[in-house]
Formats: C-alpha cells, sequence, structure tokens
C-alpha cells in the first residue's frame, strides 16, 4: 500500500515558483512515490518530467481545467505523455457554473471527451468539493449524478474524503457503488469542531482504515495527500500526513 501514496501538489503551490525541483526532492524523501500535477508554475514541462524521471516519482495524474481541455487538448496531452501518467482529472467547478444545466453538459462534454481518448488509454477523472452535494440534478446530489455508475457513463471519480465528510455525507456509503471506479483517491483531513478546517492526515477526525481497507478492494491505484491550507511550512504538513498514513496502513 504505503507504493501508492502520492502527494498533490496544490498542497506546495506557493513554494513551486521559486524551487519546483527541490520540493520534488524533498518530497521524494519525506517518502512519497508519486504527485499529482496541478500546473507548471513558470517551468518547463520537459524540464519538471525530466526531474521526475531521475528521482524516481510517477505521476498520479494530473488536474486540468474544462477550458484546457476544451482548447488545449493537445498540449495536456502532451504534458500527460511527458509525465506517463493516462489520468486526466476535472478539479472544480467555478460558482457561476454550479447549476442543473451545466452539471448536465459537463458530464455530457466529459463523457464524449473520454470516448475519444479511451483508445489510447486515458480516462477523464472528476475531483469534487462539497458543493456537489449540495446541489441536486434530476432529482439526484450533483455529484451522484456526475459518478452515477453505469455502462454508459465513462466519467471516473477522484474522490476527495475531506470535502465529502465536510458535505455532511458519509465517505464508505458514498463510496460503496463506486467499486472500479476510483482510480485516485484524496486523503484529506479534517480538524476536529465545528469550523471543520484542513488538517495533517491523522490528526483530524476522519477515520481513514475502512477507506483504505475499501480501495484495496476496489481498484484504487493511488491514495493522493493533499492539504489545501497549512498553518505553517505544507512540507512540514506534509511530513506529518505521510507518517501518520503510513502507520494507518501497518496497522492494516
Amino acid at each position: 500500500m504505503k507504493h501508492k501514496i502520492a502527494v498533490q501538489l496544490y498542497t506546495v503551490r506557493d513554494l513551486l515558483e521559486d524551487d519546483f525541483i527541490g520540493v520534488l526532492k524533498q518530497l521524494k524523501e519525506m517518502g512519497y512515490n508519486g504527485v499529482e500535477m496541478a500546473g507548471l508554475y513558470g517551468y518547463k514541462a520537459e524540464e519538471i518530467a525530466s526531474a521526475l524521471k531521475e528521482l524516481g516519482l510517477a505521476t498520479a495524474g494530473m488536474h486540468v481545467g474544462v477550458d484546457r481541455l476544451r482548447d488545449d487538448l493537445p498540449a495536456v496531452l502532451h504534458e500527460a505523455e511527458l509525465f506517463g501518467t493516462k489520468t486526466l482529472v476535472m478539479p472544480y467547478v467555478v460558482e457561476q457554473d454550479r447549476n442543473t444545466d451545466y452539471y448536465i453538459s459537463l458530464k455530457a462534454e466529459l463523457n464524449k471527451l473520454a470516448a475519444k481518448l479511451q483508445k489510447d488509454g486515458y480516462r477523464i477523472s472528476y475531483h469534487n468539493h462539497d458543493f456537489e452535494l449540495e446541489n441536486d440534478v434530476n432529482g439526484k446530489r450533483a455529484l451522484e449524478f456526475l459518478l452515477e455508475p453505469s455502462s454508459d457513463n465513462l466519467l471516473q471519480a477522484e474522490l476527495d474524503v475531506y470535502w465529502v465528510t465536510k458535505a455532511g455525507s458519509d465517505v464508505m456509503e458514498f463510496l460503496a457503488p463506486l467499486s472500479g471506479r476510483v482510480p485516485t483517491l484524496h486523503i484529506k483531513d479534517m480538524a476536529a469542531g465545528e469550523e471543520g478546517s484542513f488538517a495533517e492526515v491523522g490528526t483530524g477526525e476522519i477515520d481513514f482504515k475502512p477507506v483504505i481497507r475499501w480501495g484495496e478492494a476496489n481498484g484504487v491505484e493511488w491514495y493522493i495527500v493533499e492539504q489545501d491550507v497549512c498553518s505553517g511550512n505544507p512540507l512540514d504538513s506534509l511530513r506529518v500526513s505521510i507518517g501518520n498514513l503510513q502507520k494507518i496502513m501497518d496497522e492494516l
């Protein structure tokens, strides 16, 4: 299991502009085996791909906004080829688009793209926040609508356990129908208390053991640590998170 631990680079976004490769080295030294891309921060894809290869870091996926999927797809696929990943993840829906018509059109659009790309081994995933569990589409919560496990829905899930919990939903109940449809899983903890702020993995109130057990039985390829906001240096937070996640895995 430990070889499946990756990190979402959005966590260290403020450090990447100054020393992307130096940050990658530190993450590798901590024990992370993969990274999930969230932009290049002014660097060339070739340079980062070379550093990843030299360090022995795999790419667990790429967060790619819908605008780039629409308008810059050849460049996106070129980057994916350089990084050695086939997982493209749409990370966010802007507030003005969080309505029934948009979710219906988005699902159709992403399915069309997934069908086009699947012959080359690519897959399209959707990364959730809490708002998709607060909006309804045709009698279902928006996230359930987007990720409906039907034969004609090619959209995969990158479930974020923090945001599902934040929305007041049960992570295990949400995961239950998604066997084989969650190649990457965001491991993110929630601090105890009413605010529900971000916390290092293993220091908050989310129980990750059943999540990881489910992942091992149902095809999860990467457990991706992410912390949107850190109280101090995000590298310190990521060091705590991987240490605790490794301990949790040892106990399973």
